[in-house]
């Protein structure tokens, strides 16, 4: 995975979400089941797991406070997929993406973390909305 640092950034042309980007989580099929998510998130200091279909590709991000709802019911979490909870899916951003538009997009979403995908849709990384926001914050204006 090739990302850009913020200093590669040339002033007038503006940040996108490669200078941004943080290397993929952990990641999880969305044909595990919500147990199996439940048991990674006890297991690990993580707040959020990457979906992941059947081919590889990106197919959303599940969050703790997220899975909370399928929790509730323990007799199904057994037996229920992530993939049928309720859970962030796409559109997702892109490499090329303005950071200030990524930004803007995720405040409209109430995005914390947003996955970063290619052209076909295989996870590059995430940003999150502090790192945009303290970036942009210090970005040189054109």
């Amino acid at each position: 995975m090739t990302t850009h640092s913020p200093q590669s950034a040339r002033p007038g042309h503006g940040l996108t979400v490669a200078d941004a980007m943080d290397p993929c989580g952990y990641a999880i099929a969305d044909d595990s089941t919500v147990d199996q998510a439940n048991d990674i998130f006890r297991g690990s200091d993580v707040e959020y797991l990457l979906v992941r279909d059947h081919d590889g590709r990106c197919e959303g991000l599940v969050t703790r406070i997220g899975l909370h709802p399928s929790l509730d019911r323990p007799l199904c979490t057994e037996r229920t997929t992530i993939s049928a909870t309720s859970h962030q899916r796409g559109p997702f951003a892109w490499p090329t993406m303005g950071l200030a538009l990524a930004a803007i997009a995720m405040r409209i979403k109430h995005l914390a973390v947003w996955p970063v995908v290619d052209e076909d849709g295989y996870l590059l990384g995430v940003i999150t909305a502090d790192r945009a926001t303290g970036l942009l914050a210090v970005a040189p204006t054109p």
